[in-house]
């Protein structure tokens, strides 16, 4: 066989494994489907929030979609669904169309087409907007069942649930009404307890004195078995709350923390308390995130009693205490604890377990701080446990890291500085460069 002929059937073998590898890739991607996704932490990809909401559904969700056949709006929901099919296989989507039944309609209240029903474990939740995030929470309203009810203590000059101003909670108190919780005011001036059916009370700071009557109510609704989370500013221990700490065998101390340490994570105000690391609790197992606290009351643990208390938030070792003007004189020394969760058998025959938590600090849930850091995901985590939620606690927290640039004014001075001059300049003499070099060749 001559050179000739090898070389033209070396090319009809080529041509022919091309084409067999076409055809196998074909028939793989036909059958088979891999997406990649390279952004930073996957975020274009479904969430690992979403991921674990789905996890805790261990039984199947129907999905009904009062969608009109016509126009594309199925073939949209269905391309959305079909990822959340993958990651839980048994999660079902049908369409009705909404048009055959209009009476029906009616009754059942579908208004949008498209509108979404999803059906688990005889739990309903309703969405007239697909997206991920809306769609993520509906599916972690059914893991948690019916609505919880939460009372915010008002009327006390508490931080409001329901305001934006910047130390008011109404940021946070939003995005968990998203997730299956219901804030209500709990004004003692217009009610003598605790309403029945409330899953949890909040005293967030008051900055007036309770009356008699308030503090009764408090009391006598923990010693009945309810959940309750104080938050506690720095500055000496109300008088009119005194029978509440007493009750949870704690005591507020007097002054505030400070943390010269505070300087390495970039800190100016040593007030400002930076954790990375908790003690083990149920609240913080597994938590990493980094967590501000803005002028903080360190908290101590009085006398023994039926509560088991775990501490999870800590000061470092360097930390001390001064008081509210600034002397530092009968400073305490750190570690110094500031955080307690109380748990213990609950007096009420329908609950199995009570649970309390106690912060000196209001402040890292508030409008003005619950962005930084883990300060959201350390409020769901607190929030996911009083109301007994324990399989929601080791949620991914929500967002992703990328999405803001943070930048202080001398690195955006310098930024400018690049873009409009040197940059420029640059290209103005790589152009002169090249123009001089050709006219010398």
């Amino acid at each position: 066989m001559n050179m000739s002929m090898l070389r033209r059937l070396n090319g009809w073998l080529f041509a022919l494994l091309v084409l067999l590898g076409a055809a196998a890739i074909g028939y793989l991607s036909a059958r088979h489907d891999h997406v990649a996704d390279w952004t930073y932490g996957s975020r274009v990809s479904m969430s690992p929030e979403t991921r674990s909401v789905l996890a805790k559904l261990d039984g199947p969700v129907d999905i009904v979609s009062y969608a009109s056949p016509q126009g594309d709006l199925r073939q949209t929901i269905g391309a959305v669904l079909q990822r959340y099919q993958q990651a839980k296989p048994d999660l079902h989507l049908s369409f009705v169309d909404p048009q055959k039944d209009p009476a029906a309609m009616r009754n059942l209240g579908i208004t949008v087409d498209g509108e979404l029903i999803l059906h688990y474990r005889n739990r309903e939740q309703r969405l007239d907007t697909l997206t991920e995030r809306s769609l993520t929470d509906a599916m972690e309203r059914l893991v948690r069942g019916s609505d919880r009810i939460v009372a915010f203590v008002t009327g006390d000059g508490e931080r409001r649930a329901d305001a934006d101003a910047n130390a008011d909670l109404g940021t946070f108190v939003e995005q968990l009404e998203h997730s299956g919780l219901r804030a209500v005011p709990l004004n003692f001036s217009q009610v003598t307890s605790v309403p029945d059916h409330t899953d949890l009370v909040v005293l967030a700071s008051p900055q007036a004195a309770l009356s008699p009557g308030a503090t009764k109510a408090l009391v006598d609704y923990v010693a009945s078995g309810g959940n309750l989370l104080w938050l506690a500013d720095p500055g000496n221990l109300d008088p009119s709350l005194q029978p509440l700490a007493d009750a949870l065998g704690i005591r507020i101390l007097p002054g505030e923390l400070i943390d010269a340490s505070s300087a390495a994570a970039g800190l100016k105000d040593p007030r400002m308390i930076a954790l990375g690391d908790y003690p083990p609790s149920a609240i913080t197992r597994g938590f990493t995130l980094t967590t501000l606290f803005p002028e903080v009351a360190p908290l101590a643990e009085v006398r023994k009693s039926e509560w088991q208390i775990a501490p999870f938030l800590r000061s470092s070792p360097q930390a001390t205490t001064q008081s509210i003007d600034g002397n530092a004189s009968n400073s305490l020394k750190g570690p110094l604890d500031f955080g307690f969760a109380f748990s213990r058998l609950s007096p009420s025959p329908d609950k199995s377990e009570q649970r309390v938590v106690v912060i000196g600090n209001g402040d890292f849930l508030s409008n003005s701080y619950l962005g930084n850091g883990g300060n959201r995901a350390l409020g769901e985590r607190i929030f996911d446990w009083l109301l007994g939620d324990d399989e929601l606690i080791n949620m991914p927290s929500r967002g992703a890291p990328d999405r803001v640039l943070t930048v202080s004014q001398g690195e955006l001075d310098v930024l400018s500085i690049t873009f409009i001059v040197i940059v420029p300049f640059l290209l103005l003499l790589i152009g002169g460069l090249i123009a001089w070099r050709r006219r010398r060749a």
